[in-house]
């Protein structure tokens, strides 16, 4: 959750007549400030990170393998580090089809970048073949997209995702290693606000 987007997610709650159960974040973000200690505070919401994001502020941690339920939806925790040390993902099994929430390690047609916070290349490959390994028409949703796309697949990622054209974990720690990437605009305010759940 983005703390600019606040006033939007508490007004499609209010217009759906929904509550608002958790706020999870899949790490500790470099491009945003998070809302999720706002959320927290406007809706009573359980707020939760991995236990690796080291943040104090949250009501709950996950790690690998535990699950996050509201009714009958059950999210399965994947920790996939690679993008930052912190990095998670979620699995939902459904019976109208399979739902990724893949934060920032799998992008479409992208993957997140491994320069900072402790990422790692060698992490982000190996847990890249762990969400590669799950059924094609799993349907996979990323944290956010800088071209405006929503949804994708797992098949059709490995397809035509540009990243994921390798044939090594060699070769993918050379292909991150040749990016060259600026550091995100916010970086210096956003980690430190996003330790603290936002709240600056």
């Amino acid at each position: 959750p983005v703390i600019d987007s606040l006033d939007l997610y508490l007004q499609l709650l209010e217009d759906l007549g929904l509550s608002l159960k958790f706020a999870l974040d899949t790490h500790v973000h470099a491009d945003h400030v998070t809302a999720l200690g706002a959320l927290r505070k406007a809706t009573g919401c359980v707020s939760m990170m991995g236990k690796e994001s080291q943040v104090p502020c949250v009501s709950q941690t996950f790690q690998q393998g535990e699950q996050v339920s509201v009714g009958s939806l059950v999210l399965q925790v994947m920790y996939t580090p690679g993008h930052t040390d912190d990095s998670y993902c979620f699995y939902l099994q459904c019976t109208d089809g399979d739902r990724l929430f893949t934060g920032d390690t799998l992008l479409i047609r992208g993957s997140g970048r491994t320069d900072f916070q402790n990422g790692s290349s060698v992490d982000q490959y190996r847990s890249l073949q762990r969400l590669l390994a799950l059924p094609a028409a799993t349907l996979v949703y990323p944290a956010h997209d800088y071209k405006g796309w929503t949804v994708s697949t797992i098949d059709e990622e490995r397809r035509c995702n540009p990243r994921l054209q390798v044939n090594s974990e060699r070769e993918y720690v050379e292909l991150m290693a040749s990016l060259k990437l600026a550091n995100p605009a916010q970086m210096d305010i956003a980690v430190p606000a996003n330790r603290q759940c936002g709240n600056l």
